[in-house]
């Protein structure tokens, strides 16, 4: 089997598996195992894969085909320009959440103190400090098994980050300048009518933000207060219907100057407020 009859023959498994983006999932299955870039379909689509390569390609369309997400087989995903390592035990990160970031960055100053609550992967706080200099940043989550992902990044790309397993701010101390979270904001209701590659495969932990899908913002608006610098920021990633209950959460929570910044769907992604009160 050459290249293209192996992408071909991908392509066409996933298209009829129900697969959205067969063609791209293919050709970056097939990149992972040959160790190859896109280029490679086009200049040498008649180069051979080795029988190992082909078994090891095959593999990985037939698990696919199950709806098991691409970044859980290839055990990576890009964001913010950066590669994380994923699992099961993490919300796969987003091209969304990079608004998050981005916002964020807009604020950035040399030697903030940041935290990131609901971390997962730790892709938000890696990034901004990344893209920072000597800022601090503890990230937090309830999992034990995604902070060993996101201490995992932090080890891969060399990006120093202190992370804390507790109950939202439980066992978090001292004050930060920034805190931001993407927390579970799904209805629990509205969990089971997700594609299948979430609602299988996205720790539920992660996805649901209880009944109305609003809890986590209200506990995380009010407990940041204490953690929070005067003049600090409070930035949240929400659901696209979100805004007005996000943005009441936060004016009654006692922040200011709340903003809505929509991503490039045009749907409202990231609130953020000043907490200016003395505490």
């Amino acid at each position: 089997m050459n290249y293209k009859e192996a992408y071909d023959y991908g392509k066409l498994q996933l298209a009829a598996a129900g697969i959205a983006e067969a063609e791209l999932d293919a050709r970056l299955l097939l990149e992972h195992v040959c160790h190859t870039s896109r280029n490679d379909l086009l200049v040498h689509p008649l180069r051979e894969l080795t029988l190992e390569e082909q078994d090891q390609f095959e593999t990985n369309i037939g698990v696919r085909r199950n709806h098991v997400p691409l970044q859980h087989i290839t055990g990576v995903q890009e964001f913010m320009g950066l590669e994380f390592v994923v699992n099961e035990n993490v919300l796969i990160p987003r091209q969304d959440t990079e608004l998050l970031v981005e916002e964020a960055m807009l604020l950035l100053h040399d030697r903030m103190h940041i935290l990131d609550m609901c971390t997962g992967s730790g892709c938000i706080l890696l990034s901004l400090l990344q893209y920072s200099n000597d800022c601090h940043g503890v990230g937090v989550d309830l999992s034990k098994e995604a902070l060993e992902i996101a201490m995992e990044n932090s080890r891969r790309l060399g990006i120093h980050a202190k992370f804390i397993q507790s109950d939202l701010f439980e066992k978090v101390e001292g004050k930060f300048d920034l805190i931001l979270s993407n927390p579970p904001y799904i209805k629990t209701g509205e969990i089971e009518f997700l594609m299948e590659e979430v609602k299988n495969h996205d720790p539920r932990l992660a996805l649901d933000g209880k009944e109305d899908g609003l809890y986590f913002y209200h506990k995380i608006a009010n407990e940041a207060k204490k953690h929070l610098h005067r003049g600090g920021v409070l930035l949240f990633e929400i659901g696209y219907d979100q805004k007005d209950e996000v943005v009441s959460i936060m004016e009654q929570a006692g922040y200011c100057h709340v903003a809505v910044k929509k991503d490039l769907s045009e749907m409202d992604r990231v609130v953020t407020g000043i907490y200016l009160e003395v505490n």
